[in-house]
């Protein structure tokens, strides 16, 4: 059987290991940078803090308004401050709403990034940026979005709530689940995706029972890399597009509305290709979706969206928007299909397949 296929590898350096963020100032230097601006969110200002005084002369500021979803005006607020620090990269310490932020920038300035993860979101290795303006969130793809370091520091998350460890670990699994049967899959994307969704399946149970478990942590950023990774090779389809729709429009907690989201689109699009989908079972157990459910439920994960305050009638207007300009799917969607996949995730219903 003969094999043809396109595979693109991301050129960011990552750096992984316990205590390697202690190394950010050499990692500055390194890049040819001096004056470094430190991104945060607002709950973990102190800890940029701390960070900008250990980068010492290299830091320039700290900036701590990154929130979810990059809306445009806290990047326009974020460009000030650059300006006004003329700072020549960023340094962002975070999850993916910091994350989001200093690809923003460097999407505009072409400054060079380095990252510190300190969630499962996976974000920190994919060209990608998603941003929101008048409730609507879209997505852009461009090879200076990708951050030119990663610093991947088990040290740092074994403070991170046993709850978003949960949902990150699922939002960055859902990459993965997509990367299966994205329209430009290859063989390489497929072995990081199965080994991504290997690490969180043996990892999250760990973090679950010892939060303070560096091995497990350490499992677990192996599998945010490798699912990132994978959504910055591939194309996403229905799963981003659902969740885009949500987080962009109803402002719904980015990782907890993928964790809720995963098992339904996974189990609808498993109708029309069960052969690309047939590891997901593998790996969890029983069904594609019927799994993944399992699996969440079984490490207390969220499984309604109703819990998030969605109500039951924004569901009309949500499946509306995810049919708009609608990503490629394996599987043709229409908006009654759609409907239904929202209502059974809406409910929080285990799906049958």
């Amino acid at each position: 059987m003969s094999l043809s296929f396109h595979y693109a590898g991301s050129p960011a350096h990552i750096v992984f290991g316990e205590g390697a963020s202690q190394e950010v100032a050499n990692w500055i230097a390194k890049i040819g940078c001096r004056r470094a601006l430190v991104l945060s969110t607002p709950q973990q200002k102190s800890d940029a803090e701390a960070l900008a005084a250990k980068i010492g002369p290299l830091a320039v500021g700290v900036f701590s308004g990154a929130v979810m979803h990059t809306p445009v005006d806290v990047t326009e607020t974020a460009m000030k401050r650059v300006g006004e620090s003329r700072a020549d990269c960023v340094v962002s310490l975070g999850g993916g709403s910091t994350t989001g932020l200093g690809k923003a920038i460097a999407y505009r300035t072409n400054l060079p990034q380095i990252v510190i993860p300190t969630t499962y979101a996976g974000s920190e290795v994919t060209p990608i940026l998603g941003q929101t303006e008048g409730g609507r969130k879209t997505t852009v793809k461009d090879a200076k979005i990708l951050p030119e370091v990663v610093i991947y520091d088990a040290t740092l998350t074994t403070d991170l709530p046993v709850g978003l460890s949960v949902t990150s670990g699922l939002n960055a699994m859902a990459h993965a689940v997509e990367a299966l049967y994205a329209q430009d899959r290859n063989p390489i994307s497929t072995l990081m995706a199965v080994e991504g969704l290997r690490a969180f399946w043996a990892a999250l149970p760990e973090i679950i029972a010892t939060p303070s478990d560096l091995t497990a942590r350490a499992g677990g950023l192996y599998g945010a890399w490798l699912c990132g990774t994978v959504l910055g090779a591939v194309g996403m389809a229905l799963h981003h597009k659902i969740c885009h729709t949500l987080g962009g429009t109803f402002d719904t907690p980015h990782a907890e509305t993928h964790a809720i989201m995963l098992p339904h689109t996974a189990a609808f699009n498993a109708v029309a290709v069960p052969e690309l989908l047939q590891p997901v079972a593998e790996i969890f157990g029983d069904s594609v979706g019927g799994g993944l459910w399992d699996f969440a439920k079984s490490i207390g994960a969220p499984r309604a969206l109703r819990d998030l305050g969605l109500s039951e009638a924004d569901l009309d207007k949500a499946s509306q928007i995810a049919v708009e300009n609608p990503y490629w799917n394996p599987r043709s969607i229409d908006r009654q299909s759609i409907r239904a996949l929202l209502q059974q995730a809406w409910e929080g219903r285990r799906p049958e397949n």
